[in-house]
């Protein structure tokens, strides 16, 4: 069985088992199919839905699905995050944030986040000179700011650790 939430508020179980499919423990009559121009042809207790999958991440189980011209961000969890999160263990959270490294050789311009600083996915913590560009390294995860180990004006290496995170 699996936990799927839908646009973070919807929750359903959707389990497949010898007599066919099964939404939130009810029966439930389902065809999904993938179609040659990328689009999946879905057929739900007699009606016709057609989805493109936008965007998928298959390391925290997410993924944006487009299903006639509506947009539905969702979130799976498999039996063991279930159990998981019933004991009170988050994997998520206990997940070791990786340091970051500069991806390639340039000058620091500008330093974005401060020491015990909590960031976000997405948010930007420094910007990296390279071959004349400006490159935003932004944070991959949520976390904290641990330790900066570089100062604004300062040439880096590919691979240096920029900023230590927790």
């Amino acid at each position: 069985m699996l936990q799927v939430t839908v646009n973070e508020h919807n929750s359903f179980s959707v389990a497949q088992g010898e007599d066919g499919w099964s939404l939130n423990n009810e029966p439930a009559i389902l065809d999904v199919r993938n179609r040659p121009n990328g689009l999946i042809s879905v057929l739900h207790n007699g009606k016709s839905y057609t989805a493109i999958l936008e965007y998928i991440d298959t390391k925290n189980k997410e993924l944006t699905l487009t299903i006639n011209g509506q947009t539905f961000k969702s979130t799976i969890k498999e039996p063991i995050d279930l159990l998981l999160t019933s004991m009170g263990l988050d994997l998520k959270a206990m997940q070791k944030a990786e340091p970051v490294k500069a991806p390639m050789p340039g000058m620091i311009l500008k330093i974005l986040v401060e020491q015990g600083q909590l960031i976000n996915k997405g948010d930007g913590m420094l910007i990296l000179e390279a071959m004349k560009m400006e490159n935003i390294i932004k944070a991959t995860g949520t976390a904290t700011v641990k330790n900066i180990r570089v100062t604004e004006r300062t040439a880096v290496e590919k691979g240096a650790v920029l900023i230590e995170l927790e």
